[in-house]
Parts: C-alpha cells; sequence; structure tokens
C-alpha cells in the first residue's frame, strides 16, 4: 500500500500521491513497488533492504539523495521487545518512507512544527529514540517484578519471561549503537550540506538521547544477565541445602543401624559364646573404631 502525505500548517495531512511531499510504502506488492522504482528512483535493492527486519542500521549518501536504514522498536507484545527495520530515501523535494508491517507516521501529528521533509525525518527518528526510551522503562519495572519473585520459587513462565528479555536486550543493545552510528553521520552530512542551525540542533538533542538510551539497555542487560546468574546460583544452593540435610539424615541414622545390627549378629553371639558380653561387644566397638579411625587418616593421606 502507497501512501501519500504532505506539509500544511506544520503538520502532515494526507494527500493525493501526485501531490505529496512525503511517500509511505507499507509492504509494497510488485505493482507498487514498480511504481515506486518508477515515480521515485527508487531501486529493487533499496526496496529489498528496507523490507529485510534483519537489515543494519546505515546510511548512504548519494549525489541526489539520502538512503538509511534505521531500527525501530516493536510494540511490546507481553513476551519480548522486537525491533524491526525500515528504511527511509529522503531528497531535497521529497521524502520517501519503506516499511513492512504498519505505518510510521500516523503519530507524528503531534510533533514539532515541520516545514519539509527533512523535518519529518528527524521527527521520525525523534519518535523511534522516544519509543525506545519508553520500553526501557517498562524493562526495568519486570526486572523489579523479577527481582521481588526471587524469594519464592519461580515457575517455567517467569524463567522463559526472563530469558526472553535478555535476549531482546542484546538486539536492542545493538539496534541503538548502530542508530547513533547513523545519527553521527547524519549531523556530519548536515554539516557540509547546509542543514539549519534547529535541525543541527535537533540532531545533537537525538545524539545524546540515543546514547542514553543505549547506556539504559546496556545497564538491563548487564542486571538481566546477572538475575539468570544469581537464579542459577540461588537453584545450585538449594540443591547443596538439600543434599546436606540428606546427609545429616543418613550420619544420624547410620549408627543406629549399625548398632541395631551388632546386637542382632547371632553368629558373633555364637563365637564369643564363651566369653561375658560385656566384654566381648566393647572388643567388637573398639576394633570398629580403630578400623574407622585407620580408613580416616588414610583417606586425610590421601586427600592431602
Amino acid at each position: 500500500m502507497i501512501e501519500g502525505y504532505r506539509i500544511e500548517q506544520g503538520a502532515l495531512r494526507q494527500a493525493p500521491v501526485d501531490q505529496s511531499t512525503v511517500w509511505l510504502g507499507i509492504a509494497p506488492d510488485d505493482s507498487e513497488r514498480s511504481t515506486l522504482q518508477q515515480r521515485l528512483g527508487i531501486s529493487a535493492q533499496t526496496l529489498d533492504a528496507s523490507l529485510d527486519p534483519d537489515e543494519v542500521a546505515r546510511i548512504e549518501i548519494r549525489p541526489d539523495h539520502l538512503f538509511l536504514i534505521w531500527k525501530r522498536p516493536e510494540s511490546f507484545d507481553g513476551r519480548a521487545f522486537n525491533v524491526s527495520s525500515f528504511g527511509v530515501v529522503l531528497s531535497e523535494q521529497r521524502l520517501a518512507v519503506i516499511c513492512a508491517s504498519h505505518s510510521l507516521l500516523y503519530g507524528l501529528n503531534q510533533a514539532a512544527e515541520m516545514s519539509s521533509p527533512l523535518d519529518v525525518l528527524m521527527a521520525l527518528l525523534d519518535e523511534s529514540v522516544h519509543h525506545y526510551l519508553g520500553h526501557l522503562r517498562v524493562v526495568k519495572q519486570v526486572a523489579r517484578e523479577l527481582q521481588q519473585r526471587f524469594t519464592g520459587p519461580l515457575d517455567n513462565q517467569h524463567l522463559m519471561q526472563m530469558y526472553s528479555l535478555s535476549e531482546s536486550l542484546v538486539y536492542y543493545v545493538n539496534a541503538i549503537h548502530s542508530n547513533g552510528a547513523v545519527l553521527s553521520l547524519l549531523r556530519s552530512h548536515g554539516q557540509k550540506h547546509g542543514f539549519g542551525p534547529d535541525q543541527l540542533t535537533a540532531l545533537n538533542d537525538l545524539i545524546i538521547e540515543n546514547d542514553q538510551s543505549y547506556q539504559q539497555a546496556r545497564i538491563h542487560a548487564q542486571v538481566f544477565a546477572n538475575l539468570i546468574e544469581a537464579r542459577g546460583n540461588l537453584a545450585n544452593n538449594g540443591m547443596n541445602l538439600a543434599l546436606r540435610n540428606l546427609t545429616l539424615i543418613n550420619v544420624v541414622f547410620l549408627p543406629l543401624n549399625l548398632i541395631a545390627g551388632i546386637g542382632g549378629m547371632s553368629e558373633y553371639s555364637m563365637m564369643t559364646a564363651g566369653t561375658p558380653w560385656w566384654v566381648s561387644f566393647p572388643a567388637l566397638l573398639a576394633g570398629m573404631a580403630l578400623l574407622g579411625g585407620g580408613m580416616a587418616v588414610a583417606l586425610k593421606r590421601m586427600a592431602w
């Protein structure tokens, strides 16, 4: 689907494609791809890169236009935070945005005053950076809830949620870092090609906010890695305590079983029939003590 917009009174208004300065291609089919290639001169390779969710964020400077791939966070589905890509082709008179699933421009009407396609691009990037920051606040809240559950048993659902969030944060860190490189190159290009002071200031603010979100994502990723490691240590500690308790039970009952076994040995009573019991049985116990002590000394020497 191809949608057209133009800037009126500082905001985007939907308009016929022929009269539009901002084009939006949402998962274009073959005929729409052909239209984008013929009308805007967008190559097939550019379209494929824009619709590839695994494409790395980057920027390419061409003589007549600028092409960039941007990593944008998807809406939280309750299990994991996903990242998608979209492509932007910017020229002096027109901006073309190619995305795979949903419109990216509907939330820009409340943005700052826009007067050119470059301002639309800046508002689009600003919305994406703030989207990251909003998701990271949710991640922080989820981490606190999981930490509170550490005092009790965690079921498989919470463990899978922890692993999914940890994986999501790895992708977030990579996406935000690559977006930061795109912003730096865009600022360098703007300084050489006459971006306005307001636009350069907005770029600097975006770079700062993107760096802040990058640092937060790294911290949260480290926190979840520590939580997973701590959960494993707690599980191992619980297993060690259980084995310790079982060992203590065995240590308590082994002497009792030994005494019961000795008292019930009819063969020993037969062999020591001519000896008083108060002599034969202490002698047996003394012999077993000497044997046990010898084994303990031998084991200590082997350990040394």
